[in-house]
Formats: structure tokens, sequence, C-alpha cells
């Protein structure tokens, strides 16, 4: 692969030849372009030496063969590492007063963005303002790590490990056929308390519904996260809420699903509450014979398909449905159609939990389903994330 690195002028400078080197020790062609400030931290003879091409950060020079466009045209990729608060303000702004810049405004390329900056600098309004602007037109950010930073000071903005910025350099340019939508994603599994310290669970660990919002992320997507039960998605997602119950999930998705452009639900709802919660601990030397009296809880995806189709803005709703077909007289399909037409949704995604079998691993086998188009998928959780986003934006025409 053709990449371009763009080094910009920050201290963590002094990392781009080991990024550099990896990336031709992986056999791809690497071009660096550092910035002027870039080069009083890493001289052009290292850059050189490690990429194997000449290094020229003059704008002017090779004029006549109108060298940033070659440049443009010709990479595949464009990695800047790092990116500076003041590069990543000219880039947002559409500045081209250098060669790199010049180079990114006239590429076609993926390109990717390795912030590294003090915090205070990376928190600032401006800064994020510039980022969600870079996001908004296909720039992959790479965000940055926390860390020890240049002073004595501890915090994000430290650039991030080299294995990220390789794997978001080298990974395939992810369509952003979402962009500027609103992904709402609910997922992970509903605790029904029995007393102040007992519950009824499931088995769900969310894995599946985690890999389809970070799907939908890549692919531009504003995504909102209903985790249920499960911990420290705010770092990855920055509008997350929480919920433990089928009644959590309910209140939530009331006020959130005319927001969203997609509800996806991958979240395994509790079918049963106890109907009579103990207000505190129960003890066994008090609970001989004792027996929980469960009631239906009310059914969340069929109850917010209700409102969304009495309303003139609807999102596209995507269920999800778990059959065990070694005890069940339908087929996974005849079970995926009845609760399609059931539930009053767009799309079943319906997968085969014998055994347990699916259950907090990091593959999966699914049918998905709508009106009028069926596919299977199979493979990790990630990929299955993907087609589940390929089959909606490719088989219904009104979703995108």
């Amino acid at each position: 692969m053709r990449i371009i690195v763009g080094v910009t002028g920050g201290i963590a400078a002094y990392k781009a030849p080991s990024i550099i080197r990896a990336l031709t020790e992986l056999g791809h062609d690497v071009k660096v372009i550092p910035t002027q400030n870039a080069l009083r931290f890493v001289g052009a003879t290292t850059l050189e030496a490690i990429s194997h091409n000449s290094v020229d950060a003059e704008l002017f020079n090779d004029v006549e063969n109108v060298k940033h466009i070659a440049l443009a045209q010709e990479a595949e990729v464009i990695l800047i590492s790092p990116a500076t608060a003041s590069f990543i303000a000219r880039y947002a702004a559409g500045l081209s007063d250098d060669l790199l810049l010049n180079v990114l405004l006239a590429t076609k390329a993926k390109v990717v963005v390795a912030p590294a900056m003090h915090t205070e600098m990376w928190e600032h309004p401006a800064t994020i303002d510039n980022i969600e602007t870079l996001k908004s037109r296909g720039v992959v950010i790479v965000e940055p790590a926390v860390g020890r930073l240049t002073g004595s000071d501890t915090g994000v903005g430290r650039l991030a490990e080299l294995e990220d910025i390789i794997a978001a350099t080298v990974a395939p340019n992810n369509p952003q056929d979402y962009l500027g939508k609103t992904v709402l994603v609910v997922t992970g599994g509903t605790h029904e308390p029995i007393d102040s310290v007992r519950y009824i669970a499931n088995r769900s660990s969310g894995k599946q519904g985690l890999a389809i919002a970070e799907a939908a992320k890549s692919r531009g997507a504003r995504v909102k996260l209903i985790a249920v039960n499960l911990v420290a998605q705010d770092a990855k997602f920055g509008d997350v809420k929480d919920a433990e119950t089928a009644a959590d999930v309910l209140a939530l998705l009331q006020s959130d699903w005319a927001k969203s452009d997609f509800l996806i639900m991958p979240a395994a709802i509790g079918d049963f509450s106890v109907e009579n919660v103990y207000p505190g601990k129960l003890h066994r030397a008090d609970s001989v014979g004792l027996d929980l009296h469960l009631v239906p809880n009310p059914d969340v995806l069929a109850t917010v398909a209700k409102l969304a189709r009495r309303s003139d803005k609807r999102p596209v709703i995507v269920g999800f449905a778990a059959h065990a077909s070694e005890y069940e007289e339908q087929t996974l399909e005849e079970s995926a159609k009845s609760k399609l037409i059931i539930k009053q949704v767009d799309v079943i995604v319906a997968n085969d939990i014998s055994n347990g079998k699916v259950f907090d691993t990091d593959s999966n086998k699914v049918l998905i389903l709508s009106a009028d188009s069926k596919e299977y998928a199979e493979g990790t959780k990630d990929f299955v994330a993907n087609q589940i986003l390929d089959f909606i934006s490719t088989k219904l025409d009104h979703a995108l």
C-alpha cells in the first residue's frame, strides 16, 4: 500500500521513525512529509533512512511536476502522526499553507489523524470542535492515550500506542455510509432484583452490541449507547446511558428513540421480574420453601415500535431474537419471521443459542431478515456487526 506519513511539530514527533519503520516492515511504500516545525524534532536524514524514500518538505520545490497533486493522487492512505492542536485547527479550517496541508486538501485517500498534545489543549472546546469537524468529513481519529506527558503532568493527550496507530492506518477503509446519522444501540443483559443483593439475570455479554456500536462509529455515525449492566463504555462512546432493569431500558428509550435514525437492540431484555422485591437481604434461615412470583415485563421492543409507528419521523428499528432450535418446533427462520410480524420492526437478527454456544464468545452466526430480504452472516462479532449494517444500508431503501 502507498502510504504518506505526515509528521507535525510536537514532541511526539520522535516516535515517527518507529511508526514509519513498522509500516515499511509490513511491506508498505512509505513517503514522509514533515512540516517545517517537525524538522525541529526529527531530521530529514533520519526520516529518509527509515522510509527509504527522499524527504522534501518544501511546497515550492519540483513545481513543474505539481508535486502536491502527484502526492495526493498516488497515496492510498495518509497518516498524520503526531498531529498537533495547531495542525488540526489548520486542517479543519481548510488552510493550505504548506506541502502537507496542500496534499491533504487535494487527496481522496483515507486520512488517519493521531493527535498528541497536553490535556488542556485536547479538552479545549476549539480542539473538540475541530476533531468533530474532521470526523464529519470521514477522517479517522486515533484517540490519544492517557499517560505521562512532556512535563511532570499525566493525563489524556499522549500519542496513541504504535499498534493502535498502525492498525487504524492499514485497516480497510470503512464506507462512511452512516455519516450524519444517529445510531442508538441498546446492549447488555438486564438484572431484575430479588432482594437488595440478588437478581435474576441472563448470559448476555453485550459483545455483539458493542461491536455494532464500534462499526457504526467507524462508518461515520453518531453513536448513542444504552449500556445494560455494562461498565466503562464512556471512554469509547461519549453518549452513554446506563440501565439495569427492563423498566430502566424502556424509560430511557421512551425519551431517546425519536432522536435517532436507527434503533438497534441486541440487548437481552428479561421477560420476567419478581412481583414483590424484598427490601432487605433474604436469609437462608428465613427462606425455607421460598417461592418467587414472577410477572411478565413489558415487551420493550414492541412497545417502542408501536410508539414509532405513530410518529411522522420514525427510526429504522432492528430487533434481535435468540432461538434455541433443539427445543423449539419452529425453525430459526420461521421464528424470525414471526417476530418480525409480531414486533412490527424493520429487521430481525436471529441466532441459535442452543447449548449456550454464542454467549461470551467473539464469534456469531446470525440470520438477518426483513420483510423482503434475508441473508446469513457468520464470523467474528465485528464482522457480523458490519454485515448487519450493510444489510440495513443496502436492503432498506429508506434507511439511508
